[in-house]
């Protein structure tokens, strides 16, 4: 294993965050706040306990989990992306590195940024509402798989797309979406039948109500479940890295 190597990526990576900390920072606070005004104060006031649970407590896994998402698919598919598109991704391929170290200096990095805005975010929201997490390990466990998953999956975007405004297709129209429906905002038992098992379809949903549980021990699904559809998720971005390194897709060509 070169740890080096993979250092330095890992390096040159979070370099970026701290050369726009304003950004990286600053901006996830303030969505913070405005979502806890908006839906924790003018939605909130309005709307009962869900599952013994105040309304703005409720919210704050799913707005954690949004944050997360966004932001470990936008910096791992724009740190693979801009590479490409410079041309030094030739030098990377070339260096004395293997697909796995790679993908551990890029991925990693992406996901320790997911990680550390996730924290701040809910560093904030404990300004708003009174915080009680029961199961600490199972939600950091959540916090970090789902970093590392959507990490992976950026990653697979960033070598897909040909263009900067491909970076934004995915994560705008089909994983915002997905995270607004996926129970982040509300609990699906209060959905019609219908559209609760429509909603089972969306695998965000697995991914907010385990993370919920581990603060309040309430979810839409079972624990058990959860976790393995975080698991089943991260191998198969695993393998789709991993065809995309043997075929050298839009990476050698």
């Amino acid at each position: 294993m070169n740890i080096r190597g993979i250092a330095s990526i890992y390096k040159f990576e979070m370099a970026r965050m701290r050369r726009t900390l304003g950004q990286s920072l600053i901006s996830p606070v303030i969505s913070t706040v405005l979502y806890f005004i908006v839906f924790g104060s003018a939605i909130g006031s309005r709307i009962s306990d869900i599952d013994g649970v105040n309304y703005g407590a409720f919210i704050v896994p799913g707005l954690m989990m949004l944050t997360m998402l966004s932001q470990s698919t936008g910096n791992a598919s724009f740190g693979i992306y801009f590479p490409r598109f410079s041309g030094t991704i030739y030098e990377i391929l070339s260096a004395p590195l293997s697909s796995l170290e790679i993908v551990l200096g890029y991925v990693g990095a992406a996901a320790t940024k997911a990680m550390i805005i996730g924290i701040v975010v809910l560093a904030t929201a404990g300004f708003f509402v009174p915080l009680e997490i029961q199961h600490p390990f199972i939600m950091m466990f959540f916090l970090v798989m789902t970093c590392i998953t959507f990490s992976l999956l950026g990653f697979i975007i960033g070598i897909w797309a040909d263009g900067f405004e491909k970076l934004q297709i995915i994560p705008l129209l089909v994983i915002t979406p997905l995270t607004f429906l996926g129970g982040s905002f509300y609990s699906i038992n209060m959905l019609p039948d219908f559209w609760q098992k429509v909603s089972l379809l969306n695998p965000v949903v697995y991914l907010v109500s385990g993370f919920r549980w581990s603060f309040y021990e309430h979810s839409d699904v079972s624990i058990m479940t959860s976790v393995t559809m975080i698991m089943v998720f991260m191998l198969v971005c695993l393998a789709i890295i991993g065809v995309i390194f043997k075929t050298g897709y839009r990476l050698k060509n």
